[in-house]
């Protein structure tokens, strides 16, 4: 039996529940499944077969850190130390990484540890991260530093509030140094998109396999709703919007802009907006704070006629997804991987360009479409695409 040990921030959220879902799936295909996270307040209970790298107050400390030497990613020196203590108990065929940023494990530590014990890599990257100097994103601040070295970065300070100092020259040489020269990794990203950066960057040594995001579609499937009599929208016409907070970078400033031309008998619904502005929205705005109800959130798109993706930068939205099963017709920026994921008959509009939007609505409206194959969106057939990668991995053929 082949032991495959999962190592991601969190356990939860989109990039837990991609590590849990492959990981159940290859357990049900003779694999043995270890996952490895840090500690936060929002953590389930340990499971079998389940590790905590850092403890909640260690990753505080290692913020503390991180304030005065910029080094996100090279603390939790003993708490990597431990762990690995059990890694080497565990003997792992295949280590699977996610995330490795937000300073629960020491990146330099772990690489050193790969290397010596010449451990076969699986490597899904969720942003840029990896390949950068400590951004997760550059595509707003149209930076390409990263291609041959950071310096000077860009990325907002607010982003990164924990950061007092610019070791991004320094990081890239480290983060190059310790991810280059595995004997046996691949890379996996879920967008062609990311694919072609991870080319022209440190990491180009590697194969790079594009695996998409998938969703649950025992969950998002058009669903019968109440939602607009509750919220007393009978007779109007529903252009969504789903972000995990609605900021510069999610596009709100443009909704707000586009509120302003759009005709009365449009409604824009953002959900997962902060209490804050759900009250400093104009009338044709219906703001709804995020919700973990994913069935009322199926809800919401089902009942809606347009989605609308105004995200700056993305890699692969499963959003899209989410919308295009509940019968949505997409309108998306035309940045990162979101064109990818937002479907064919979807609608690309240039970034900022928020005439296009509202021309865009008015295409895309009456093209609700509850019977398109859904096949290539489930989380489970994308899942098991890993599987075969597991299997071509541990026989050294990939």
């Amino acid at each position: 039996m082949k032991t495959i040990l999962s190592i991601n921030t969190v356990n939860y959220g989109s990039t837990g529940n991609i590590m849990r879902g492959i990981s159940n799936i290859a357990e049900k295909n003779g694999f043995e499944c270890w996952k490895a996270y840090a500690a936060d307040k929002h953590n389930s209970s340990l499971l079998e077969k389940e590790i905590i790298i850092s403890s909640y107050n260690v990753r505080r400390l290692n913020e503390y850190y991180s304030w005065f030497t910029g080094k996100r990613g090279f603390s939790s020196y003993f708490s990597t130390k431990n762990f690995l203590k059990k890694v080497e108990k565990i003997k792992p065929d295949i280590i699977h990484l996610h995330n490795l940023h937000n300073n629960y494990i020491h990146v330099g530590l772990l690489f050193d540890y790969i290397k010596k014990n010449h451990i076969k890599v699986v490597w899904t990257l969720h942003d840029c991260w990896a390949f950068t100097g400590r951004c997760p994103h550059f595509q707003m601040s149209g930076c390409d530093k990263w291609k041959t070295g950071c310096y000077d970065c860009s990325y907002p300070k607010e982003e990164y509030p924990s950061v007092q100092v610019d070791k991004s020259d320094i990081l890239w040489k480290m983060k190059k140094a310790a991810f280059t020269g595995v004997e046996n990794l691949t890379i996996v990203t879920p967008s062609e998109w990311l694919a072609g950066l991870v080319k022209e960057s440190f990491l180009s040594e590697y194969p790079v396999k594009v695996i998409n995001n998938g969703i649950d579609l025992n969950v998002f499937k058009p669903t019968e709703s109440d939602f607009k009599k509750v919220y007393g929208l009978e007779g109007k016409k529903l252009v969504l919007g789903v972000a995990l907070g609605w900021d510069k970078r999610k596009g709100c400033e443009d909704l707000l802009e586009l509120a302003k031309i759009l005709h009365d008998d449009y409604r824009l619904i953002l959900v997962g907006a902060f209490k804050e502005q759900i009250n400093s929205f104009p009338a044709n705005i219906i703001g709804i704070e995020k919700t973990n109800n994913l069935k009322k959130l199926a809800e919401i798109y089902s009942v809606s006629d347009v989605f609308i993706n105004t995200t700056y930068e993305d890699n692969y939205p499963t959003v899209n997804l989410e919308a295009r099963a509940c019968g949505l017709p997409v309108i998306t920026y035309k940045t990162g991987g979101s064109p990818e994921s937002a479907g064919e008959g979807a609608i690309i509009v240039d970034v900022g360009d928020i005439h296009g939007l509202k021309l865009a609505i008015e295409q895309q409206i009456g093209k609700k479409n509850e019977n398109i194959n859904k096949v290539d969106l489930s989380a489970e057939t994308k899942f098991t695409e890993y599987i075969k990668l597991y299997n071509f991995v541990s026989r050294g053929i990939y």
